[in-house]
């Protein structure tokens, strides 16, 4: 039984990592973290407001909150109507290629 439920356990872990739906209206940035106290976020030379309820994913998908931002990554991100940041992703090195072959 247990054999069973370590075997789903590394099916579902592998699978969430293979492939995660990254929005299409994204820009791609530089992040600098941990400068800036929060809400504020360094992306490029730019502050940008995290907006209330934005989300921040990390490589694997999950959540994280701003103090657990890294000093540097490549991330997309989404601004909404008023600039600020609704969402912003930490890219792995795969999807970062997947997303400069589509914009050539």
């Amino acid at each position: 039984m247990w054999i069973l439920a370590l075997t789903a356990t590394v099916a579902t872990a592998a699978h969430a990592q293979l492939f995660r739906q990254l929005p299409a209206n994204g820009q791609l940035g530089a992040l600098v973290g941990q400068q800036q106290p929060f809400p504020l976020v360094q992306i490029n030379d730019k502050i940008l407001r995290l907006a209330p309820g934005g989300r921040i994913y990390d490589q694997h998908n999950r959540l994280i909150v701003h103090g657990s931002l890294p000093g540097s990554a490549t991330v997309l991100f989404v601004q909404d109507m008023n600039g600020d940041l609704s969402r912003v992703y930490i890219l792995r090195s795969d999807e970062l290629e997947q997303i400069q072959q589509r914009q050539r």
